[in-house]
């Protein structure tokens, strides 16, 4: 971040820090930074942060002191964001979006807040720096932007505008709209889209890895569910695995085996770019719609299509997450499901929140705190699955589910169900702490252990 610091505030001189950026160009400055109650005491205690992390090894090399002490530094600068962000986060979100007039998605309303209240959040550069570092290498500034955002969607003036704001089309899918209408098919790195007689088909296609999801899947799905969803030759939207490469189930369909540890330890998996767009993005899509923006008319405000999910294999971890938003499940006798996300140290995303309602509350705590794996042959899987049919039958399975969703009156009813079982002010308050409890998570001295030793052992 650039500038100088607040008014009154002494010019640090400190030696530079790990990136070699002088300690005076990461102070906040005032520039633009509205005269807020509260805004010095922030800017002090990034300013006395940064000097106590510019001092010390990487966060890797440090002993017991030096760990202790770095600690001690962030702890004073985000408790000092926190008090400022329970007063003012409805005022920052305001300047930030004009009023409410600019619709942000998650990483640029960061971005955004990093240039207009320098120190409330780690500038984009520090976030790329701490990009290139092992999990276990990093600073851990991403809690400042969970923060930011736990108080952002909190609000109930600013937290629907921002949940509006992550239903709209993403511009790579408003620029692939064209091309899709016209050949009805879309290639990308980690998705196949296609449209054939109504129904957007679109297999998970990371062969290599099971579909385990990283950023680049959680881009191309979100990417694939707006044009589905835009698409007026769509009418229902299946999400199916495709064959595997890898060696274990060569040639075998697999629905998805959940995050991408090895990401996740090599510092590739983030806060605003997968763990919380995956859930405000494609997902919320998927069982919420499509909001429609400046295209809304005064009766649809979104544009919503119903889902059927079919699990060859496995679903485990974000895979078991993807079915809790879908209309239909189908699932081959052979698969199973789990939740190990607690046994990684992490949050199941919005499993938590969603998996009591289909299973009850005890059961859900064995899936998720117990790490309980249910298998598609016992009787509470139909909890979490519609059919459960042997794999051979699987094809017309998902054909007699997709012709079941194709209707007007389907579409109605949906989303009255949906309205009714999730609730958004409910649903916007588990995000609001999830954006910062998920942001401590990844951090956790008990994670990075654990994804470190699964990375090695897989490498």
């Amino acid at each position: 971040m650039t500038g100088a610091p607040p008014p009154g505030l002494p010019e640090p001189a400190g030696p530079p820090d790990v990136t070699g950026r002088p300690e005076s160009a990461r102070s906040p400055e005032p520039a633009g930074a509205p005269d807020l109650p509260g805004w010095r005491a922030v800017a002090e205690a990034v300013v006395a942060a940064d000097r106590v992390l510019a001092g010390l090894p990487r966060p890797a090399g440090r002993g017991p002191a030096a760990r202790e002490a770095a600690e001690a530094a962030k702890d004073a600068a985000r408790a000092a964001r926190s008090r400022f962000l329970d007063t003012h986060a409805e005022d920052v979100y305001d300047r930030l979006t004009d009023g409410r007039t600019r619709a942000l998605r998650l990483d640029e309303l960061v971005e955004a807040a990093a240039a207009v209240y320098p120190g409330l959040v780690p500038a984009p550069e520090r976030i790329a720096e701490e990009r290139s570092r092992p999990q276990a290498d990093k600073e851990g500034h991403e809690i400042d932007q969970g923060i930011l955002l736990r108080a952002m969607l909190r609000s109930p003036a600013a937290g629907p505008h921002l949940l509006d704001a992550m239903l709209l089309p993403t511009a790579r899918a408003t620029r692939l709209l064209p091309e899709f209408q016209r050949t009805g098919v879309l290639e990308t790195e980690s998705v196949h889209l296609e449209r054939r007689d109504g129904v957007a088909r679109l297999t998970l296609c990371r062969g290599d890895r099971l579909n385990a999801e990283d950023e680049r899947q959680v881009d191309d799905m979100e990417t694939a569910v707006d044009l589905a969803l835009l698409d007026p030759g769509v009418r229902v939207g299946l999400v199916r695995g495709g064959e595997m490469t890898h060696p274990r189930y060569r040639g075998r369909r697999v629905f998805s085996a959940g995050i991408n540890l090895k990401s996740l330890s090599s510092g590739g998996i983030s806060l605003v770019g997968f763990l919380l767009r995956r859930e405000l993005g494609y997902l919320r899509k998927i069982a919420h719609g499509l909001a429609l923006g400046d295209a809304a008319s005064w009766h649809t405000r979104r544009a919503g299509k119903p889902w059927l999910a079919a699990v060859d294999g496995f679903a485990i971890g974000g895979g078991t997450q993807l079915l809790l938003v879908f209309d239909h499940v189908v699932a081959a006798s052979d698969a199973y499901f789990s939740l190990p996300a607690a046994k990684e140290g992490i949050v199941p995303g919005a499993a938590n929140f969603r998996l009591g309602r289909f299973t009850g509350p005890r059961t859900a705590r064995q899936i998720i705190l117990g790490g309980r794996r249910v298998r598609a042959a016992e009787p509470e899987a139909r909890l979490l699955v519609d059919e459960v049919v042997e794999p051979e039958e699987m094809d017309a399975a998902i054909e007699r589910g997709l012709d079941r969703l194709d209707g007007e009156a389907v579409l109605a009813n949906r989303r009255m169900l949906n309205l009714a079982e999730e609730p958004e002010d409910a649903f916007r308050a588990y995000m609001a702490e999830f954006a910062l409890q998920q942001a401590l998570r990844i951090y956790g001295e008990d994670v990075i252990g654990k994804v470190g030793r699964f990375a090695a052992g897989n490498g």
